[in-house]
């Protein structure tokens, strides 16, 4: 009980803070942030530095997670609080050359005990587990933005630690700190309607680290899963000592490419995207949107592909290793010692042109061929039928999804309220024993923009899973009844 008290007193203290800035950045609505105040060109060395903008963020986030059954050792009901937030600096342009450096932290001064945190699921971003293992201590700190940019005619190229958002690779900024990257990125908007995002990446910092790590290998030379990429999306066949085992290197560079039109064909937005991991996996994917008007609404079909190629995975299959699975385990895969595959999405949404309301109906069905890797926190089959919490990229998995949201603000029932509902039915592959077994999901999200002080945003969500609990793999063993409901409230004000 003292927990909850706890967390709401530090609500109230957060949401009664008064506004002392203007409002420089805004909160979209998959929690990235959009800019309104953007340093300028100067044209002395002085002004490049007196001239900058800063930009600040409070967070509180708390997580509970019920599961509906425990199995000893394995799982266990949890709960997470983070309060923190951030400190961006963005000098101003001087001949085109810029500087963005930015201090995020997340302290933990209610938690678990350190013997249970390999316990907490969606609020294990609030900390490092690592940290916590290996000195005991719970909080966390890191640079996680800091680069050198220079622009020029709708052309901008980062060189350093920075965020980086394309169908694969996301900041996923829902919890203390987000997911970037370190490396070199070009984004150009010189031809119209046209964006064009180039990256090379030599490292990634997952949410819940405060040290750059390799982009794919997961654990690290010591075995310790925990020290890499420890995503929960990551391919544990792909780790440290079977790399080493099939004589191949265990640091990894991340190559992505893509190009995004929405002026080529009217009414038409497309995106094709190349993401590689050199001489491991590599992933093309193509997007597409088409509106057609009808009166007061738009119905807009859309669908994306991905296809998966295996560019060197099957070396470690080679050894007997079953990488086609997340997990490592290949009974049930037609090919177990190899990454090709091929995922395929659809949707149709029905919008209101009054922007007080939008549906959609989703479907994806991934090939049964091998599971989809993508540890970069862009999800596969985001914004088509992925839940919160959700991982349904594995082989043979089939999804369905409704969800409608409501501006309740522009409806005029709530200020600055959206609410949005989501249902999903996912149906995995029953008899892969590295796979859930199958599960409905009822997702809701509120988010509120508080008129009333200037920044300021509470977000809170639910997740409610139905799970089978009579499931048996091909091997015969009884898989574990994923039933849970998850409960999160998020504050943040920017300043």
């Amino acid at each position: 009980m003292k927990r909850y008290i706890a967390v709401a007193a530090a609500a109230v203290l957060v949401v009664g803070m008064p506004s002392f800035a203007k409002e420089k950045r805004v909160l979209k609505g998959n929690m990235t942030l959009k800019y309104n105040v953007l340093p300028q060109e100067v044209e002395t060395l002085q002004d490049m530095f007196t001239q900058g903008v800063w930009y600040g963020r409070l967070r509180f986030n708390s997580f509970l997670w019920d599961w509906d059954k425990e199995y000893a050792g394995k799982t266990k009901d949890n709960w997470a609080i983070g309060i923190g937030g951030s400190l961006e600096y963005k000098t101003a342009y001087l001949y085109g050359l810029g500087a963005t450096v930015g201090l995020y932290t997340s302290q933990n001064p209610w938690h678990m005990d350190k013997d249970e945190v390999k316990y907490v699921k969606a609020g294990k971003d609030t900390f490092s587990r690592y940290r916590v293992k290996k000195s005991g201590h719970f909080g966390m700190s890191v640079l996680a933005q800091a680069y050198l940019e220079y622009k020029r005619a709708k052309t901008s190229f980062k060189a350093g630690r920075q965020v980086f958002e394309s169908m694969l690779t996301k900041s996923n900024d829902t919890k203390m700190i987000p997911n970037t990257f370190e490396g070199y990125s070009l984004t150009s908007r010189y031809f119209s309607g046209t964006t064009i995002k180039l990256a090379y990446f030599i490292k990634q910092k997952l949410r819940d680290h405060i040290t750059f790590h390799d982009v794919l290998t997961f654990k690290d030379a010591s075995g310790e899963s925990w020290a890499n990429n420890d995503d929960s999306a990551v391919n544990k066949a792909l780790s440290y000592a079977n790399f080493v085992a099939a004589g191949k290197d265990t640091k990894h560079d991340l190559i992505v490419a893509e190009v995004a039109n929405k002026s080529l064909v009217p009414n038409l937005k497309f995106k094709l995207n190349y993401t590689t991991v050199p001489d491991v996996v590599a992933l093309a994917g193509l997007e597409a949107h088409y509106k057609i008007p009808l009166g007061e609404y738009n119905l807009v079909p859309g669908f994306r592909y991905i296809k998966q190629f295996d560019k060197g995975a099957d070396d470690i299959g080679k050894l007997g290793i079953a990488v086609a699975n997340l997990k490592g385990k290949g009974d049930g895969y037609k090919d177990p010692y190899s990454v090709d595959s091929f995922i395929w999405m659809a949707r149709v949404d029905l919008k209101a042109k009054s922007k007080v309301w939008w549906a959609r109906l989703g479907y994806s069905k991934v090939a049964n061929q091998a599971d989809i890797i993508a540890p970069w926190r862009g999800f596969p089959t985001g914004g088509f039928t992925r839940a919160m919490a959700q991982y349904n990229w594995y082989a043979n998995t089939k999804t369905w999804m409704i969800r409608g949201v409501v501006n309740l603000d522009k409806a005029g029932v709530v200020p600055g309220l959206k609410a949005s509902l989501r249902y999903a039915v996912q149906d995995f592959d029953d008899k892969k024993p590295g796979v859930q077994a199958d599960s409905k999901i009822v997702h809701l999200d509120l988010v509120e923009k508080v008129k009333s002080i200037e920044g300021l945003y509470l977000k809170f969500r639910m997740g409610l899973v139905s799970g089978d609990d009579d499931t048996k793999d091909i091997n015969g063993k009884l898989k574990k009844d994923p039933s849970y409901n998850e409960f999160r409230f998020e504050v943040n004000y920017l300043f």
